[in-house]
């Protein structure tokens, strides 16, 4: 079946309070509606919707949304409703962002009750996400009754992984009987930005050898070997690896006993308590008080020292990935990727984790570096002429590659 037959797809990324959506038709992949509905559950719900197709401005409403089911009731509605409540454009498939496919999910999959419940088996791994992730299927189906429902996991572009590199080492039972391995995040975005480097630099995806580097309030990376993730920094959770805007990034796993033997002092009584502080009291907001990059850079820039000890091990700590992932790939390296919010936008931390690299073949154009977030082009080289590393600036885009995916799985299962 042709692609251009499928036109509508809609995507969903459902929080634990939140419903974010877009809509894409396919034939140009362009948006013609996205918003975010806030606060679901609490007295006063917050819903934003934008008609990109009319180019309109928001329609923001303030209005109480008791449950997910009721949003998406909403979301229907403002997707040029008809008086029966549903949409007079018919939305041809569903593509929803689930966090954790576990090892049962190598791919996005057209989704049935059994491959429902296997998600409902993961939510111990990500509690907040994935059951968050099932009510808003369910919310779906209910409100788009025979449209097909494909999940896209984060974790699935990392399924490719090695043993020797998800495995931890502790005793094997944990992994036979609770799954305790690195399982990685963000697959989505860091496969979206590769196989838009492939396509910048000429290369098959099959053959592309980089680091994507995602750096937003969660950070991630990458090692690519012939377009498949080989690691990953993040890993039974989203907590190991970079510094990010509130997690901590790699600690030492004897840091939670040491802190609830030390309750008086560390104020901290329970695991769940240790598990808090880590996931939202850490990175930089736990170095600075606060999570957002530009105010840290603010704070540095009037002499702030714990603003500057933050920006430097924030970038040392992305240093230390790349020189690692330069290895496993065995120098071979075409491209280095910065993407996300603090990647795409952020010149001084590009420039500090890529500084003195130049024997690995790694050199920074400077200028280049300090405008590369000033240009509209959808991939910015600032690599200076005599470095033999591709460094690119490529903005994410999860919801068009989930979209994309789930084209794929359509009409891969010739339901169009």
């Amino acid at each position: 079946m042709a692609s251009n037959q499928i036109r509508k797809i809609l995507v969903i990324n459902t929080g634990s309070s939140s419903i974010k959506y877009q809509l894409f038709d396919m034939t140009d992949q362009q948006v013609l509606a996205h918003g975010l509905i806030e606060r679901i559950g609490e007295a006063k719900s917050r819903l934003k919707h934008y008609n990109d197709a009319a180019g309109g401005e928001a329609q923001v409403q303030e209005i109480d949304i008791p449950n997910h089911e009721f949003g998406m009731r909403k979301v229907v509605q403002l997707l040029d409703a008809g008086e029966d409540g549903k949409p007079s454009s018919p939305v041809q498939g569903v593509g929803h962002r689930v966090v954790h496919g576990g090892e049962a999910f190598h791919g996005a999959t057209l989704l049935g009750e059994k491959d429902i419940a296997a998600i409902e088996s993961y939510i111990p791994l990500a509690p907040l996400h994935n059951a968050a992730h099932v009510i808003g299927i369910r919310a779906a189906e209910a409100h788009f009754p025979g449209v097909p429902q494909v999940a896209v996991f984060d974790t699935a572009y990392h399924q490719t992984i090695p043993a020797y590199a998800y495995r931890y080492a502790v005793p094997k039972q944990y992994y036979e009987d609770l799954r305790v391995r690195k399982y990685g995040f963000h697959g989505t975005s860091h496969q979206y930005v590769v196989r838009e480097a492939a396509k910048h630099l000429g290369k098959p995806m099959s053959s592309i050898n980089a680091i994507s580097i995602h750096l937003g309030n969660g950070c991630s990376m990458a090692a690519i070997a012939n377009g498949k993730s080989i690691d990953t920094s993040m890993g039974l959770a989203p907590l190991e690896g970079l510094i990010m805007g509130t997690r901590c990034g790699d600690v030492d796993a004897a840091l939670h006993g040491y802190l609830l033997a030390n309750k008086h002092e560390s104020k901290l009584e329970t695991i769940e308590d240790v598990d808090k502080m880590l996931v939202k009291g850490s990175g930089l907001k736990g170095l600075t008080g606060t999570n957002d990059m530009r105010d840290v850079l603010r704070m540095k820039a009037e002499g702030n020292e714990d603003a500057a000890l933050a920006v430097d091990m924030y970038a040392y700590r992305i240093k230390k990935y790349i020189g690692s992932y330069y290895a496993v790939l065995g120098g071979k390296l075409d491209a280095i990727i910065f993407t996300a919010g603090v990647g795409e936008n952020v010149s001084i931390i590009r420039e500090l984790s890529l500084a003195n690299m130049e024997a690995l073949g790694i050199v920074v154009e400077a200028k280049e570096n300090d405008v590369a977030n000033q240009k509209d082009d959808p991939v910015v080289e600032f690599q200076a002429d005599n470095s033999a590393v591709k460094l690119l600036v490529i903005p994410t885009n999860e919801e068009l590659e989930i979209a994309m995916q789930t084209v794929q799985v359509l009409e891969s299962t010739k339901l169009y």
